[in-house]
């Protein structure tokens, strides 16, 4: 019951897959999904994975293995920080708010070329943007999608919010490159940076999901892709001691307690 996915990045070591069900209420959803990624399915007792993807009632959550792992990983717009965090997070003037160009009624239309879990995204539709999200490994791709549909079930605001949101599971760099529809705006870039302090990988999402994406070695193309699509202005979002991504140098700069964004301005919103 042991199968390999297949990586993103040549620099990154393959996890090995599967699917199972918290209850026999979902083996119909976890047999499609499984079809549908290629990944082995069943019984979780039966499984030998170092990472599973597991479907339940709280939705698609991405498990792992080891002795010592740290917990599920699930999308979940509806509750939890996000919720928190769109009732409470500061609105307009949160960073990556100020960094896309919001202020007063402009909110551009916003590519979100490298999504991951979506909070980015989500808070910029939250505060009104039309969002394009682009995710090209396809178990987070499934976990976002998961999210996002029950966050459309949900109903009510979070429902609306999400409406603002469309995703593609595809390749950034290819599909910048081949754009066909409105040109965004603004692009929001958010690659894996190539961590080399242990400390950078406490969060839980990290290091779940390098095995599976790798560093994002090509950053310097994505950037360049951005930076020929987007109408305004390309917004890139880094760990706030780690170098600008390599190419021309960013018109300005915000900086937070962790992270901060470079800021390639075309022209002015308005």
């Amino acid at each position: 019951m042991n199968n390999v996915f297949p990586t993103l990045s040549q620099d990154s070591p393959a996890a090995t897959l599967a699917v199972t069900w918290r209850d026999a209420a979902h083996q119909q959803a976890a047999d499609a999904l499984a079809r549908r990624l290629q990944l082995p399915v069943g019984p979780r007792e039966q499984i030998d994975a170092e990472l599973i993807l597991q479907c339940a009632d709280d939705g698609l959550s991405l498990i792992a293995t080891e002795a010592g792992a740290p917990g599920a990983v699930r999308v979940d717009f509806v509750e939890g920080a996000l919720a928190h965090r769109r009732q409470y997070g500061g609105g307009a003037g949160q960073m990556v708010a100020r960094a896309v160009g919001l202020r007063g009624a402009i909110r551009p239309y916003v590519l979100d070329a490298t999504a991951g879990l979506g909070r980015d995204a989500f808070v910029l539709a939250a505060l009104g943007c039309e969002v394009m999200l682009l995710e090209r490994q396809p178990v987070i791709a499934a976990l976002l999608a998961d999210g996002l549909s029950r966050a459309t079930r949900a109903g009510g605001e979070v429902a609306e919010i999400a409406s603002r949101m469309r995703l593609l599971e595809a390749d950034a760099i290819e599909t910048m490159r081949d754009w066909a529809g409105p040109v965004p705006q603004v692009i929001h870039l958010d690659p894996m940076f190539p961590h080399r302090d242990k400390s950078a990988l406490v969060k839980k999402e990290m290091r779940l999901f390098r095995p599976l994406a790798g560093d994002d070695l090509d950053a310097p193309r994505l950037l360049s892709e951005a930076l020929a699509l987007a109408s305004h202005r390309v917004a890139v979002k880094r760990p706030r001691k780690a170098p600008a991504i390599e190419g021309p140098p960013p018109n300005a700069k915000l900086e937070g307690q962790s992270s901060r964004y470079d800021i390639y301005g075309r022209r002015k919103l308005g």
